[in-house]
């Protein structure tokens, strides 16, 4: 069997617009969270990060002088823009993938006032503006599946290139903030109105954030970036426990990252990192903290990176995996940002600083409604 890769990669986030700024940010312990004051989608102060409008107009406009585009559109298109020149892979081949992961896509466009047809929040319709822009030959084949959206379509991007339908698969993901967002999120009473704190005893729901990233996936080892890595094992289980609840022992988790190891070839030993789900709520962070214990991982250090953008759905998992990546390259641990004191019943090691340590292999997780758990293991390429 052959070897797949994780390799260049763009993250837009109000951290910066490229994965290096957005990193290095992190690095010194910087949040792209704020306190957002916006009466037309939430009648209360929210804690968020969102993208800066003129900042965006004008990123995209150094990609594009086309006009008609959703913000999400937008968005995408900057970031998957800055991929595809990073690799210099001809995107009309037939051997070329296109891989779009949101939950929402252009939700907004059902607006009141939005000025786009309601068609455009169709999700394939989301699919078919991001194939014609780049000129893919290959219809976009669309990922949603709640919030391991980002990291099953990595994922699957793998499984298309390990049975030769793709040589190479760009995966790009985003999510808006919006009203409808907002709102539902805040019918299950978990949006905390303090910045988030995953795995902390004093933690009270998530910050839910806008981003867009987009990564290169390619079985070309060749002309990688320099912080690819090797995509060794991925699974996904659901446990079917509930429709907005995990199950209460990690049990999907614990399953996905059993096959995900077995695939892999590698035991708990060989896990240097665990970059986590986390997202501040009561259940999930508990869930996780079991789950991880059952793998006897309760020693290796884990973050949630939701303090630095919130929570962003479909694109949470490829902007974690991102900066994990990263992280390999750097050798550098980044803190869990808000965390504390351990919020949950079961040890686990979490990340309080950022601190340079040896690294090789790390795990990434991802659990959402419905029962979905991802969970996937990167290796440290030796250029």
């Amino acid at each position: 069997m052959g070897k797949v890769f994780f390799s260049y990669n763009n993250i837009i986030s109000s951290l910066g617009f490229d994965s290096k700024t957005v990193v290095d940010k992190i690095h010194h312990g910087v949040s792209g969270l704020k306190q957002i004051q916006d009466n037309a989608i939430f009648p209360t102060p929210f804690y968020s990060s969102l993208i800066n409008p003129t900042d965006l107009d004008a990123a995209f406009s150094l990609a594009t002088q086309k006009k008609g585009y959703t913000k999400l559109e937008k968005m995408m298109i900057t970031s998957l823009h800055d991929t595809i020149g990073q690799s210099g892979i001809d995107v009309h081949h037939n051997k070329v993938g296109l891989i779009i992961s949101t939950t929402k896509g252009n939700i907004d466009a059902l607006d009141q006032n939005n000025p786009f047809l309601e068609t455009r929040s169709y999700l394939h319709e989301l699919g078919r503006v991001i194939k014609t822009h780049f000129g893919f030959k290959n219809d976009a084949i669309v990922v949603s599946n709640a919030c391991v959206s980002g990291i099953l379509a990595i994922a699957i991007a793998k499984r298309y290139i390990l049975q030769n339908v793709y040589d190479h698969v760009f995966v790009v993901g985003g999510d808006l903030v919006t009203e409808f967002i907002l709102s539902g999120f805040n019918s299950f009473q978990a949006l905390s109105e303090v910045p988030c704190k995953p795995y902390d005893k004093d933690r009270a729901g998530i910050n839910i954030g806008e981003t867009a990233a987009s990564a290169l996936i390619t079985k070309d080892h060749t002309a990688l970036a320099k912080e690819a890595t090797e995509i060794l094992g991925e699974a996904s289980c659901n446990d079917a426990n509930h429709i907005s609840g995990p199950s209460r022992t990690g049990e999907g988790l614990y399953r996905s990252i059993q096959s995900a190891m077995t695939q892999a070839n590698v035991s708990h030993q060989d896990i240097d990192y665990i970059s986590a789900h986390g997202t501040a709520t009561m259940y999930n962070d508990e869930m996780e903290a079991i789950a991880f214990n059952r793998h006897h991982l309760e020693n290796v250090p884990v973050n949630s990176l939701k303090g630095y953008f919130g929570h962003t759905l479909g694109t949470s998992g490829l902007i974690e995996t991102i900066i994990g990546t990263h992280s390999l390259c750097n050798n550098t641990l980044y803190p869990s940002l808000g965390f504390n004191a351990l919020g949950v019943s079961k040890p686990i090691n979490v990340i309080t600083q950022t601190t340079k340590k040896p690294l090789n292999t790390f795990l990434k997780t991802a659990s959402g409604f419905g029962g979905c758990n991802t969970a996937v293991i990167f290796k440290k390429i030796n250029h």
